[in-house]
């Protein structure tokens, strides 16, 4: 129930409240240029101007024209050229510095011919409706300018004359990945040219009328960069798509249609508040454009702040809600953007985040620093927190609700609780129920409580607690302002679905779930030797692959310098050192039921693993209290991770014991006392999401909170329910790469019940089957039903084929399989014909994804019907069609194909052959004197199918052909490889008279980050002086020099 009655209310919300789509659409044809002409129609429609530009100079002079207006200020021409030539056309800037100026430093200085200084506005962020719209179609761009290739843009939205929003558009029926590729190439080609005005874009949408998509400028240009580092050059990864996102409106329903989303997403008032108030450029330079659930959940908090500030409601439960956003959305993002725009009201003095484990707070902190630097304020103790709290200049405050209530009850009578509080707490579903958030309430005089939670706590799981009043989530903090359920994420691919096992490991009645009976009588049956020893078997037989460890990599930004952050007794004393690696497959946590099950585990593993050393893992142990299973409500039992003070005797002295081990691992020296155990978790925080650490045994600890991308599989041994289920699960869920496809849970318990009613629960619907995937059986033969969202399919589903629940076959890999040698037989030798070459990249890049799920499946194994060989055979002709068609060039009018394939690059990765599988061939070779023929066969196909080693296929052929006269294969391939760097790198410098000591620490620093850096001034300190007046064109110049340096790191990167 609502404590306000609204009736009318004059401010427009930026994400409409619901929305009908049209009801009735054209069943014409549709052509791309009918698409693009209807939608400029709707624009106008909305209120944009309508513009007949296709040049640059019109494109420079209508810009002139805007920033006029918009400033009221008339340019003289030698100001205009200053202000152009120092701002908006700064040769030394790249998409991120453009897209600083316009999201941090939008007001820029102008030097006016009279000496004095005034500021240029370049958008109006306190005013939106003050900034022009405009739009124009076809606007062109040539090879004379500069770009790589002649370009025509489909529409672009001008924001006082700069192109801040650009739409490409594909005719309905092609896939809307063509248009996603299309601005891919545009990026590569031709954005940068000339004045490089296409740089200021922040926004792509992409639409072939049927579904449509947005995502930031970063998201694209990081993505490719990427991609160059991963040594593809200009490959596509399915991956970089799934960053894009669909509009909804408040309801969370999705507007794909392309008039829909328009009249949504582009009404004038929409667009300019995404532009404004809703894109965060962090400090690592990624814009992020922020979803409609979580624009939705910041404009209902501070609507209802300044509803209840003129009620006079603060300080009551009336004046604040709470927002249920399932875990892993963003909330963190989300409550950033919420105290950004609360701090900034008139009458609210402060905003307080709160969140209830130390651990939580150091990972708040780095997440609002990373969203905006020194924009938040933490404390290393009440006394720090006091001094923040009297300071008006600590608007946002991030802290514990520990020190929180220790700040209370030491300063009863301070002035402070008579000032203006947003309060926001953190998993609001958990310890805020007890006495310190009495206490809160009690001393704030004039608060606005809100509350973030994935978990709400309702009436049906509210189970028994102290406080009547305050059993419930609403009960504490009032309205539900907003919902983004865990079926909604999944939905919307912002997670990734379930796929749970469940594993019996004893007889016992398959429907008990009486927690006497269950929980209590059962336990020590759970924790027999047999059980334990079974259970730690089937993990480390399993471990690689569930985890898709082995042959599956991709590449991941590692931090060097773990202990030293972990240890830091100050937040800001470490640098993070990070550095772009190859990793081998994923992480997982164990969930046991108490510190007694987490003591036998651990004790198994290390058995089982000195017995048989070629299944050895990373592991580790945590508890710090002799946590007993979940509490009634479901509520998983918080362990403090700041002191083992709780322990008896034994299990301080196992865990010591543990962790000695730990540190033999990893050359660290922490111990379950006092700092040196919050190190260790720390530490083991950090190892978790470099992908160091291997497994994980836990009780509670890191099933609540933790978010580590690296992590996919979840073991648990232990009785999870309702929101605590939930939670834990959510640990794997987090979206990666395309590698990463859904988080596998291992249930040894009989789990199933528990599972459905906890999805059901927390999607708001029954959605069994849409969460979580199914067995191995039901991939194997196709998909008989959807069920639902959160839960994947079984084996035989996906394996041979299946109708859903509307009557649609989809075929499994069996059937793709067929297909794929009955219409590309590799007895033929070439496939000839573009649209018979595209149907192969996309039937290929389907079973190279089909592959990826199965492959997780125990049943799998032996039945992938290709034999090694063929498998080879066929992606070396994906690669070879890749290669072909990455370096033809657009002529005359006929259609770049490259802009309809999807190539699968990361997939292919899984499968990777790296230079020592190829060395260990050479070495077979050279041992049978040269005259083993097969071995080079095998060599060649094996290059040809690797992505990463095609490029170095003249290196190394170069090597064999030289191999005869050799006694050690790998030192006279280091000598080779060394040599020819030397001499390669000497030639490049030569070629383009570059300077010497600067290129060579440029390709120093390459190799060292594992990407070219081509932004900022890099690239032009290397180059020759180009004369201004010479006719020598610098853009074209850089822009080769970059494809060299390009092609140089490519063949000598990663030997």
């Amino acid at each position: 129930m609502s404590y306000f009655n609204i009736v009318s209310q004059s401010d427009e919300s930026t994400v409409v409240a619901e929305y009908t789509p049209q009801s009735q659409r054209s069943e014409a044809y549709q052509s791309e240029a009918d698409l693009e002409n209807e939608f400029i129609r709707l624009l106008c429609e909305l209120g944009y101007e309508r513009l007949a530009i296709h040049k640059e100079a019109d494109l420079i002079a209508n810009l002139r024209t805007q920033l006029e207006k918009l400033n009221d200020y008339r340019f003289t021409d030698g100001e205009w050229q200053r202000f152009w030539n120092e701002v908006l056309a700064n040769s030394n800037s790249g998409i991120l510095e453009k897209t600083r100026l316009i999201q941090e430093d939008y007001v820029q200085v102008l030097r006016r011919d009279s000496g004095e200084s005034k500021n240029i506005q370049l958008i109006d962020k306190k005013c939106i409706h003050h900034n022009s719209l405009q739009v124009i179609h076809q606007y062109a761009i040539s090879a004379k300018e500069g770009a790589a290739h002649d370009n025509r843009y489909d529409v672009t939205v001008l924001v006082n004359g700069l192109p801040l929003v650009h739409i490409e558009l594909k005719r309905r029926g092609v896939p809307i990945r063509e248009a996603f590729n299309q601005i891919d190439r545009y990026q590569r080609d031709s954005f940068w040219a000339s004045s490089g005005l296409y740089e200021f874009v922040q926004i792509f949408v992409i639409s072939n009328g049927t579904n449509t998509k947005y995502y930031s400028n970063t998201t694209r240009f990081n993505h490719i960069k990427d991609a160059k580092a991963q040594k593809v050059k200009q490959s596509k990864t399915s991956n970089s798509f799934e960053f894009t996102s669909f509009w909804a409106d408040a309801n969370n329903r999705v507007l794909p249609d392309l008039v829909d989303f328009t009249k949504t997403f582009f009404c004038k008032h929409t667009i300019l508040n995404i532009l404004t108030r809703y894109c965060v450029f962090t400090a690592e330079n990624m814009l992020l454009v922020m979803r409609p659930y979580q624009i939705v959940a910041t404009e209902r908090i501070l609507n209802r702040i300044e509803i209840a500030n003129n009620y006079k409601k603060y300080g009551t439960i009336a004046g604040g809600g709470y927002i249920w956003h399932t875990t892993g959305s963003g909330k963190t993002l989300t409550s950033f953007k919420t105290a950004q725009l609360a701090s900034k009201l008139d009458y609210i003095d402060k905003v307080l985040f709160v969140v209830d484990r130390k651990d939580l707070d150091y990972q708040t902190m780095k997440e609002y620093d990373r969203f905006e630097k020194g924009a938040a304020n933490s404390n290393t103790s009440t006394a720090v927190l006091k001094r923040q709290l009297e300071d008006d200049n600590a608007k946002i405050i991030i802290t514990t609700i520990q020190k929180l209530a220790t700040f209370i009850k030491k300063n009863t009578g301070h002035a402070v609780f008579d000032k203006r509080f947003v309060i926001i707490f953190d998993e609001c579903h958990r310890s805020q129920f007890g006495d310190m958030h009495q206490a809160i309430t009690k001393y704030f005089k004039r608060y606005h409580l809100f509350g973030f939670t994935g978990t709400p706590i309702f009436a049906v799981n509210a189970g028994v607690s102290k406080n009547p009043t305050l059993r419930t989530t609403a009960q504490a903090f009032g309205d539900q302002l907003h919902a983004y359920t865990i079926v909604d994420a999944i939905r919307d691919k912002n997670v990734l679905p379930f796929r749970v096992e469940y594993h019996k490991t004893m007889d016992m009645g398959e429907n008990i779930d009486d927690k006497e009976v269950w929980d209590i009588n059962r336990e020590k049956a759970f924790l027999a030797p047999e059980r334990i020893r079974l259970i730690t078997e089937y993990i480390l037989t399993h471990f690689d692959q569930k985890t898709y460890r082995g042959d599956k990599t991709y590449t991941f930004s590692v931090l060097q310098n773990i202990a030293e952050v972990a240890s830091a007794n100050g937040r800001q004393q470490i640098e993070e050192i990070k550095q772009k690696q190859r990793v081998s497959g994923f992480n997982s946590i164990f969930a046991v039921s108490s510190v007694d099950a987490a003591k036998l585990y651990y004790a198994e593993f290390q058995r089982q693993m000195a017995a048989n050393p070629q299944q050895r893992l990373k592991v580790a142990v945590i508890y710090s209290y002799g946590a007993n299973e979940e509490e009634t409500d479901g509520i998983l039992d918080e362990e403090n991770p700041e002191d083992t003070s709780a322990l008896d005797q034994s299990s301080r002295n196992f865990l010591d014991a543990a962790i000695r081990d730990y540190n033999e691992m990893f050359h660290t020296n922490y111990s379950t006392d006092g700092d040196k155990f919050q190190n260790y978790y720390k530490d083991v925080s950090l190892r978790m999401k470099n992908r160091e650490l291997d497994l994980l045994i836990v009780v509670n600890m890191f099933l609540t909170g933790f978010d580590a991308t690296t992590l996919n599989t979840l073991w648990v041994d232990k009785n999870l329910k309702m929101h605590g289920l939930i939670q834990a699960y959510s640990r794997t869920n987090r979206i990666l790469n395309s590698i990463k496809v859904c988080g596998n849970i291992v249930c040894f318990r009989n789990l199933q019940k528990r599972t459905d009613a906890a999805i059901a629960r927390f999607s708001d619907a029954t959605t069994n089957g849409v969460v979580t995937l199914r067995p191995f059986d039901d991939y194997y033969n196709g998909y008989k039903k959807a069920g639902g969202i959160a839960l994947l399919r079984g084996y035989k589903d996906y394996y041979f084929g299946y109708t859903d629940t509307e009557g649609m076959y989809h075929p499994g890999y069996r059937d793709m399989i067929e297909e794929l040698t009955t219409e590309f037989p590799l007895s033929e030798e070439h496939i000839t014909g573009e649209q018979h070459q595209k149907d192969f990249i996309v039937l290929f890049g389907a079973v190279l994804r089909m592959r990826n799920l199965l492959s997780s499946f125990d049943d799998f194994a032996g039945n992938e019907i290709l034999s090694k060989r063929d498998f080879q055979d066929y992606l070396g002709r994906y690669q070879d069609l890749q290669d072909e068609w990455k370096n033809r060039k657009p002529t005359g009018e006929k259609e770049d194909i490259t802009d309809d394939i999807v190539f699968e690059i990361e997939l292919i990765k899984q499968i990777e052959i790296n230079i020592d599988y190829i060395l260990i061939l050479v070495q077979k070779y050279h041992d049978s004197h040269c005259n083993d023929k097969e071995v080079l066969i095998t060599i060649q196909k094996a290059v040809d199918a690797s992505p990463e080693l095609r490029s170095k296929k003249a290196l190394i052929e170069t090597f064999i052909a030289g191999i005869n006269d050799t006694s050690d294969v790998l030192l006279e391939w280091r000598t080779l490889v060394a040599e020819e760097k030397e001499k390669q790198l000497v030639a490049l410098i030569k070629e383009e008279n570059l300077k010497d000591a600067e290129t060579r620490h440029f390709i120093d620093h390459a190799f060292r980050d594992g990407v070219v850096k081509t932004t900022g001034t890099d690239i032009d300190n290397l180059m020759p002086p180009i004369s201004r007046f010479g006719g020598g064109n610098r853009a074209a110049k850089k822009q080769a020099i970059i494809e060299k340096l390009k092609l140089f790191f490519d063949r000598f990167f990663g030997i």
